[in-house]
C-alpha cells in the first residue's frame, strides 16, 4: 500500500447534514472507478494541503475549509485534476477523470 502515511479511504457515505466543508468524491478512468490513487488536495495557491488513497471504488473525500480547493489524482495508469469551490458547510462533490 502508501508508504506515504496517506489514510486509505472506504466507500461510506458522508452525511450531507454537516456543519464540516467536506470536499468528496470518485477517481474514474471513463466510467471505470480508479482505486489506490493518490488523491491530493491543494489550496487556492496550489500548495499541498493533504493527501488519501482512493478506495477500490474510487471514492475520496477530505474535510476542509470554505474556499477554492483543486483536487489532484495520481494513479499509474495516468493524472487528472478537476477544482471546486466550497462556499460554506455541506458535501461539495468533485470528481476526478484520470487519463
Amino acid at each position: 500500500m502508501s508508504g506515504c502515511g496517506a489514510p486509505e479511504q472506504t466507500a461510506t457515505a458522508v452525511s450531507e447534514d454537516t456543519d464540516q466543508v467536506i470536499v468528496a468524491g470518485r477517481v474514474r478512468s471513463g466510467e471505470q472507478p480508479v482505486g489506490n490513487a493518490f488523491v491530493r488536495l491543494l489550496d487556492s495557491s496550489g500548495e499541498f494541503t493533504a493527501e488519501v488513497v482512493s478506495s477500490a471504488e474510487g471514492d475520496f473525500r477530505f474535510y476542509a475549509g470554505e474556499g477554492t480547493w483543486t483536487v489532484r489524482a495520481l494513479h499509474r495508469d495516468g493524472s487528472g485534476q478537476s477544482d471546486v469551490a466550497a462556499s460554506g458547510p455541506g458535501v461539495h462533490p468533485v470528481d476526478v477523470a484520470v487519463a
